[in-house]
């Protein structure tokens, strides 16, 4: 008899799986999972295709190809005034959850403690645990998920590692305001503390409001893994495209996980998005074009007994029930589906303790018709 003993033996199948399974089971509109029912830009798939035709086939350098390297550099410079070199700063992934694994293999050891800030991504937490790391999650309440950074310094011990940011954040839509980046700043002066920013939506920000990457703060980005998603600048989140940005210290580390993890990044795609990154009006208009959606569902949404929370960012909207029903929110989003064949996310899945607030979670990145359907089923409860 075989036996193993897991490294993660609390861990399942993910929560985007099982409602996405189930949202197929039951024929529901698929409002869990966050990816668009939409397509990319044609041209964006003719450059990849082109990239193929041309022979552009074989192993990509490890780093990423130079040309899509040096377009990131230049876009993140001159959005936030940083000084990121393409050559020894950028690196290209597979995806952001890649490069956030990546970035805690590099830095995370046995006994090593991070910081998250809870509802958060469910790839974090396990990560670190595999790692041999303790997870110390600061539990955020709803509406407006607001960091008290007084309460998140009494977690600080001689033991503390890292702290792990998401803004605009997945699930809440919240993001960091300047406030909280002075915050941030004066807890991690005179520290060797690391942050990884997780910033995969920091072009879908909303009313006007400026997105707070650590990029633009010299005492932050000097100590950051700085995360982002070609997946989610492009609509093309089953591509598995992204970066990472950090000084050339941190840098070395994060490559020498990275070769040995996955090596080099899909070719023909990246050549394809480089060469469609160098009109910018390839990404700029994403704020627009998010917020007319994010209005359009929040109007509707409007009509139905949910309680609509916050949301500033990202392309998820969520609504509390708990003054219509006190049932936990895994039983509401199953029932959603089952009985108004909607899928959504129980913000529950997002706490290590599985704190329910009785919070659903929807992701508003569809067509305005998947939209209006959906919310004509909703007006059913």
């Amino acid at each position: 008899m075989i036996s193993i003993q897991s490294k993660l033996p609390g861990v399942g199948t993910n929560i985007f799986t099982t409602m996405s399974k189930l949202a197929e089971e039951h024929k529901a509109i698929n409002l869990s999972q966050g990816f668009p029912d939409y397509n990319c830009d044609p041209v964006l798939v003719d450059l990849v295709s082109d990239a193929m035709k041309n022979g552009f086939n074989q192993y990509a350098p490890m780093t990423g190809l130079p040309l899509l390297r040096t377009l990131v550099a230049e876009k993140t410079n001159k959005l936030y005034g940083s000084q990121y070199h393409p050559d020894t700063e950028v690196t290209i992934t597979s995806g952001g959850t890649q490069a956030i694994f990546t970035a805690l293999s590099a830095c995370i050891n046995a006994g090593d403690e991070v910081i998250i800030f809870e509802p958060a991504y469910d790839c974090y937490a396990p990560a670190v645990k595999l790692l041999g790391g303790l997870v110390k999650p600061f539990e955020l309440v709803p509406p407006d998920y607001d960091i008290d950074w007084e309460m998140v310094k009494k977690l600080f011990t001689a033991n503390t590692k890292m702290i792990i940011l998401n803004s605009p954040q997945n699930p809440t839509g919240c993001i960091l305001s300047d406030k909280d980046i002075k915050s941030l700043i004066k807890l991690t002066k005179n520290t060797d503390i690391l942050i990884l920013s997780d910033e995969v939506y920091e072009h879908i920000i909303f009313d006007g409001r400026k997105h707070q990457s650590v990029a633009l703060y010299p005492e932050l980005s000097e100590r950051s893994f700085v995360i982002a998603s070609f997946g989610k600048l492009l609509h093309t989140t089953g591509w598995k495209l992204g970066y990472c940005l950090a000084p050339e210290k941190l840098m070395k580390e994060f490559r020498k996980v990275h070769q040995y993890n996955v090596f080099s990044v899909n070719t023909p795609m990246q050549l394809g998005v480089a060469n469609y990154l160098k009109n910018p009006e390839s990404y700029t208009g994403l704020t627009d074009f998010f917020q007319q959606k994010r209005d359009l569902f929040r109007t509707l949404l409007s009509e139905t007994k949910f309680k609509l929370l916050p949301c500033n960012g990202s392309y998820f909207q969520c609504v509390s029930y708990g003054h219509i029903t006190d049932v936990k929110d895994t039983e509401m989003a199953e029932r959603l589906v089952k009985e108004f064949g909607v899928a959504s996310i129980p913000v529950s899945a997002f706490y290590t303790k599985h704190t329910d607030h009785k919070i659903l979670r929807f992701c508003f990145a569809k067509r305005q018709e998947t939209l209006e359907k959906a919310v004509e089923k909703l007006m059913n409860l």
